[in-house]
């Protein structure tokens, strides 16, 4: 990027799942008159719409938002993918804007557009092969159990529902004898604008009923109706993710209707504390609650 974005700024909002991010996003969007990335490694794809908890079409209206349905499930779309075009869509922003907004849970997504990623090593296809045979024969259980013991950092950081960030992690290990997880921090490009990450939270009890509050909503907005008319497309793995899982169970008679809405909600609570966890760790990030918009958009300014 050119050296005239040094006087650039990339506003990077984090939190967990429910916190409030989208409203406060576009809240601070408005404010400096800019454009929102999404960093949310779900809203991407377009299939997918109520389960993702996407901005509704008047918060799409308000504000022009970036990687909300650019992509279908049937592509593939890496972290280093979404790195490239991010910085691409920062830019093009930085052309008419001193500031640009991202906005998202998704940790690995936002980490790959602070620090960059690494160049990742040669895999063995055989062992990728092995691994996924595996997967299909034995469940996720067994390659949870294995990046667990070999790669207990990467297994705590990524979501471990997830099987291709699950195989990706094991698949590095026994090709390199190197932990990925030692991989993805050891370098750190330097980017040519400014960065001040913002963090959402509250306390435990609010948040877990928000959690709760959002799925009852989306279970009331047609969540089963939608899981269905995707029954075709579960065989990718960006359908393999919390509400939508669950509900193939249900539909598959392995789980009551309730039984699965209730495994949303503690899936998508283990999820929220697997975010904190990820963003906690970052001493960079100033925390806010939710309705401290005022708050925010001080400290931004301060900090321009």
């Amino acid at each position: 990027m050119p050296e005239s974005q040094k006087s650039k700024t990339l506003i990077i909002i984090v939190g967990p799942t429910a916190i409030g991010k989208t409203v406060l996003a576009i809240e601070v969007a408005r404010h400096f008159n800019t454009e929102i990335i999404s960093a949310d490694s779900r809203q991407f794809f377009k299939e997918m719409e109520i389960g993702t908890a996407k901005p509704n079409t008047n918060e799409l209206a308000a504000v022009k938002h970036h990687f909300i349905n650019s992509h279908s499930v049937e592509e593939l779309f890496s972290t280093g993918d979404f790195e490239i075009e991010a910085l691409k869509i920062i830019g093009q922003i930085f052309v008419n804007h001193d500031v640009a907004i991202m906005v998202g849970g998704s940790g690995l997504y936002i980490n790959a557009v602070i620090n960059g990623l690494d160049e990742m090593p040669e895999i063995d296809l055989e062992i990728r092969a092995k691994l996924n045979k595996q997967f299909e024969e034995e469940g996720l259980d067994a390659i949870q159990t294995q990046l667990k013991s070999y790669d207990p950092e990467y297994f705590d950081k990524v979501d471990q529902n997830n099987p291709q960030r699950m195989i990706r992690g094991l698949e590095v290990f026994l090709s390199t004898g190197k932990k990925l997880s030692s991989m993805l921090s050891a370098t750190k490009k330097e980017r040519p604008f400014q960065i001040i990450k913002i963090g959402l939270n509250t306390d435990r009890a609010k948040l877990y009923d928000r959690i709760n509050q959002r799925v009852d909503d989306m279970v009331n907005q047609g969540l089963l109706e939608e899981v269905k008319s995707l029954v075709q497309y579960r065989k990718y793995n960006a359908l393999n993710t919390v509400g939508y899982s669950e509900l193939f169970d249900y539909l598959d008679e392995k789980a009551s209707f309730a039984d699965a809405v209730s495994s949303i909600k503690q899936n998508t609570r283990r999820f929220a504390k697997r975010q904190l966890t990820w963003f906690r760790r970052d001493e960079e990030i100033t925390w806010f609650e939710p309705d401290e918009v005022e708050k925010v958009i001080e400290l931004i300014d301060k900090n321009i």
